[in-house]
């Protein structure tokens, strides 16, 4: 045979053949497949994988905030930019956004600490007992919040039980404190409790600070105590009622 096999070689390989499945033969001559290069199929590299989604702990919230407050050219579109902000957890226990309440542009803007129980349902600052004592303090020098005073929080959602804001959630909520405070554009910050001044003043001791005049974000600022704090120690509206003679005697001179 022209192959060089004999014919008993050349039966054995055709059954061996047979047996692998061959049906057909496609070419007039043998194929050594041992002498052929390897072409199968070899595995791709895996492909280098895109940059994964920035992960949620990844995210800094105080950037978020600030870059949501600088965009915000207006008192209402400041309140929307707050609405929308996802990254405060008081928002998930809270039942609505507590953002203001008063005259904008007034003389005098009083920051509060966080909603309370009636302030998350009525969805503004200062209206339970609080509020009503600090609106009799404000009338006792002439001031009132439908005519002359704007008032807002530190923080716009209640925390759980009255809890004490933590140091994180004020501070990714302070570049929305200082836009609220650039679009308002006071002539005078009162700051009300330890938190309040915490937040705008970096300083805590509300009996030692209180009363005197401090400076912040361009503006004089007076720190007073929190009138659910003078609730629970009525003995100290004494010095409550000085730090309103301060206030209006500053006022006073200002026109």
């Amino acid at each position: 045979m022209e192959s060089g096999l004999d014919y008993y070689s050349a039966r054995a390989l055709l059954e061996w053949q047979v047996e692998l499945g061959v049906t057909e033969a496609i070419g007039d001559a043998p194929v050594d497949r041992y002498a052929l290069p390897d072409t199968s199929a070899k595995p791709r590299k895996p492909e280098t994988p895109a940059a994964a989604p920035a992960k949620p702990s990844d995210l800094d919230p105080v950037a978020i905030a600030g870059s949501a407050a600088r965009g915000a050219g207006s008192l209402d579109q400041l309140r929307a930019a707050m609405d929308a902000f996802e990254h405060c957890e008081l928002k998930r226990g809270a039942r609505q956004l507590v953002f203001a309440d008063g005259t904008p542009g007034a003389k005098v803007m009083i920051i509060g600490e966080a909603p309370g129980r009636d302030e998350d349902r009525e969805g503004k600052p200062f209206v339970g007992r609080a509020g009503q004592l600090l609106d009799r303090m404000l009338a006792a020098i002439d001031l009132d919040r439908r005519e002359n005073v704007y008032i807002t929080n530190v923080l716009p959602w209640r925390p759980p039980q009255n809890r004490d804001p933590k140091p994180e959630e004020i501070g990714m909520m302070k570049p929305f404190l200082e836009r609220h405070v650039a679009l308002a554009r006071p002539e005078v910050l009162v700051v009300m409790g330890n938190i309040s001044c915490q937040a705008v003043l970096g300083k805590r001791g509300i009996t030692r600070l209180r009363g005197k005049w401090d400076q912040a974000m361009d503006l004089p600022v007076i720190p007073m105590f929190h009138p659910a704090y003078l609730l629970r120690q009525p003995q100290m509206k004494r010095q409550a009622w000085a730090d309103l003679l301060e206030l209006k005697a500053r006022l006073r001179g200002a026109t």
